[in-house]
């Protein structure tokens, strides 16, 4: 299958707009940087004399994403995906990311991958979705945990009448539509995925990867950052950063950046000086958090990328 085909599915047209939002935004970050560059500075040379043996406890979590995020996608499957390739893909999976906005890189090689198994497009996209549902999931119920154990460490934004008027607008206008001409299409792509969902959860070993993957992708994310505080001396209980962190990326995936890119700094960094870590420490751990994430993985993942395409593995 080609790279056009793979695209189509996706709905390639909206990839433009998802461009020109992301430049946009990183022109955004770019000068919000340039402000701000010295604290950014004393955060890098804060991070260079950092504890190693923490800043070796987040190497070790981030090296464990991986594995995660292919058992989830394993369990995500009903057939048996082989172990190597798999991870190998979720590696490739996320430098993707970081090429494309709003998880479309990701989204694309898991796709490829699948197809490349012998699954149909059809149930290779309700996998990826399924798998990304419940990645959602997981993360929604760690915040509703964390929230529960840290009170007042968010606090929810006022919403004046207008904004809920025009949800409530919109909302019912997507209901209408759903309920109306589309029907029979969304009754008809419902029961295919409830029927598909049926079958991996009928195996409890493909639901127990599934969720357990999911969770634990989340956890170990949450584990980097925390180790990260740590090995900068930052003064923020535990719980407390997993939970700023689970909040600062969801707020931050409104805005389609290539792996949150400027979008999730910004509001992470925010996020750690509102609830009293410093604004060299702040960015201290944010950049230790991305440099594990992102930077350091991005070329070896891309390397794993195309060696995988020209395999034909993908």
């Amino acid at each position: 299958m080609t790279s056009e085909e793979i695209l189509t599915p996706l709905r390639r047209g909206r990839l433009y707009w998802h461009t020109a939002l992301t430049l946009a935004v990183l022109v955004a970050v770019a000068l919000l940087a340039r402000r701000h560059w010295p604290v950014l500075e004393t955060g890098a040379i804060r991070l260079a004399v950092a504890d190693q043996g923490w800043l070796l406890v987040a190497a070790s979590a981030t090296l464990l994403t991986w594995p995660s995020s292919a058992l989830a996608q394993q369990g995500a499957v009903p057939r048996r995906l082989p172990p190597g390739p798999l991870v190998a893909g979720q590696f490739a999976a996320s430098a993707a990311n970081q090429v494309l906005p709003a998880g479309l890189g990701g989204v694309a090689v898991n796709l490829r991958f699948l197809i490349r198994r012998g699954i149909s497009l059809g149930d290779a996209a309700t996998a990826v979705a399924v798998k990304g549902t419940a990645g959602g999931i997981a993360r929604g119920v760690l915040i509703v945990g964390l929230f529960a154990a840290s009170p007042g460490v968010l606090h929810l934004p006022h919403v004046n009448g207008e904004f809920v008027a025009a949800v409530s607008a919109a909302a019912t206008l997507v209901v209408l539509v759903l309920a109306g001409p589309l029907r029979p299409r969304c009754r008809q792509a419902l029961a295919a995925v409830r029927a598909y969902v049926g079958t991996v959860h009928a195996r409890p070993g493909r639901a127990v990867a599934l969720w357990g993957g999911s969770l634990a992708f989340v956890v170990l994310h949450c584990a980097v950052l925390i180790a990260v505080t740590r090995a900068v001396a930052m003064p923020l209980a535990p719980a407390r950063v997993a939970l700023l962190y689970l909040a600062a990326s969801s707020a931050a995936a409104l805005l389609p950046t290539p792996g949150g890119l400027g979008s999730l700094d910004a509001v992470l960094a925010f996020a750690l000086t509102t609830t009293g870590a410093t604004a060299t420490a702040a960015a201290s751990a944010v950049l230790g958090y991305r440099l594990l994430t992102v930077w350091l993985p991005l070329i070896p993942g891309l390397g794993v990328l195309a060696v995988l395409v020209r395999r034909r593995a993908l």
